[in-house]
């Protein structure tokens, strides 16, 4: 049966009398009326450094959201959840350091992150090896799940590897089906920054684009951090294309936006959701609405559903208190974070349900996540949030965003059937 997450702030009692494990361990106390607790970990992996931080210092807080409510509304009986964050840097070789950090620390039962996909290939067989459940809020190549023949003959890669995002397998196409169906463009220009994201989401859009007759004019790479992108402009303007697909992240879409602008390129931006934060409104300036950028993001806007507008407003409240130590919004994968915390979660609690009420001990208690993960299914912030056979959130839907007036405005959510 399908739920509605409820975030009910304030509505139980905390459980801060519960005293947390001490790292490295899985430990119990006790409560109040002397009844036993638990104390488990579900880490938590992105870049909280370099250009990325604020990606994923939203996504830290919305796993930190998930894991307070829970505890607050004692989601799990006994148990009590606690948040491990690491940085990697957006650098795959960091991401498998802390994957291994984690599968060494006997009180982690999950994980959510990574944000980068490329990272996510250097951390998908660590988890598999120790058989530890990995969802990611924000992995969107579609080989992750279904391996490089993912559109011929897919195949299950990583049993312990879910997500709770949209994949480009779908991404891509819709951007493509808009641009054609919706603006009428019909010649493209298009950019990646070469990296497993970037280049893969290009791909889709691409093949896509041409299936519905449009013509790709030229195609770039540049690189992450590139700030002179002169070349490239020159590149697109001499193409003739009336628009520019970008695939990649916001650090270099915000430059390569202004630039254009500045060289008198009067066409359309297309990206995809790496690029939905406001700093690439801030980085391109003007410029970000001169000549109009499309950026897709997943699922539903969460102002849109009751479950979203719930998670929008804890989350805001516990900003403005300052629990989480810092200003950052949520931002575009902070939804998908929260639901990937709240899926572990769940997957803990039917672990425990399935152990006849009782926890499971040691590697018994990751595989029984791990299980039980393929079960979950409730209403999150932007949507359904269920896994199919390769791992993949069920709901697939895809929103249109356009720049104007300064910020990202959501103007069309739909399906790729």
């Amino acid at each position: 049966m399908r739920k509605t997450v409820l975030l009910r702030l304030g509505a139980c009692a905390a459980a801060g009398s519960l005293a947390l494990s001490a790292c490295g361990s899985r430990s119990a106390s006790t409560t109040s009326t002397g009844a036993s607790a638990v104390t488990v970990t579900i880490a938590f992996d992105a870049p909280l450094s370099t250009s990325a931080s604020s990606v994923g210092i939203g996504m830290e807080n919305s796993a930190q959201l998930a894991v307070d409510l829970a505890n607050k509304n004692g989601e799990v009986p006994g148990v009590t959840f606690k948040l491990e964050a690491k940085d990697d840097q957006s650098t795959p070789a960091i991401g498998a350091q802390n994957a291994t950090a984690f599968t060494s620390d006997a009180s982690v039962v999950g994980v959510v992150g990574p944000y980068n996909s490329s990272v996510a290939q250097s951390m998908q067989p660590i988890f598999q090896s120790a058989g530890l459940v990995e969802v990611s809020p924000a992995n969107t190549n579609p080989t992750l799940t279904m391996g490089t023949d993912w559109q011929t003959a897919p195949k299950r890669q990583y049993p312990v590897y879910f997500r709770t995002i949209t994949t480009d397998a779908t991404q891509g196409p819709y951007a493509a089906d808009y641009a054609v169906k919706k603006l009428g463009i019909k010649k493209v220009f298009y950019i990646d920054d070469g990296l497993t994201y970037g280049a893969g989401l290009a791909a889709t859009f691409v093949e896509e684009f041409t299936k519905d007759g449009g013509a790709v004019l030229g195609h770039q790479q540049v690189t992450d951090g590139q700030t002179d992108f002169s070349a490239v402009v020159a590149a697109v303007k001499a193409s003739g294309a009336n628009a520019v697909y970008y695939g990649g992240q916001y650090a270099e879409a915000g430059p390569l936006k202004k630039q254009l602008v500045a060289a008198g390129f009067t066409g359309d931006m297309i990206a995809g959701d790496a690029v939905k934060d406001p700093t690439f409104v801030q980085l391109a300036g003007p410029a970000a609405s001169n000549a109009t950028t499309y950026v897709t993001s997943d699922g539903v806007p969460p102002g849109g559903t009751a479950a979203g507008q719930a998670y929008v407003s804890a989350y805001n409240s516990e900003l403005s208190a300052g629990k989480f130590g810092n200003s950052q919004a949520y931002g575009t994968f902070g939804p998908f974070a929260y639901s990937a915390a709240w899926a572990i979660i769940e997957a803990v609690k039917a672990a425990k349900a399935a152990n006849g009420g009782t926890l499971p001990s040691g590697t018994a208690l990751r595989a029984a996540v791990v299980k039980a993960m393929a079960g979950v299914d409730f209403q999150g912030p932007t949507g359904e949030v269920a896994f199919n056979q390769y791992g993949d959130d069920v709901d697939q839907a895809v929103t249109m965003n356009e720049v104007e007036n300064g910020a990202f405005t959501a103007i069309y959510t739909g399906k790729i059937s």
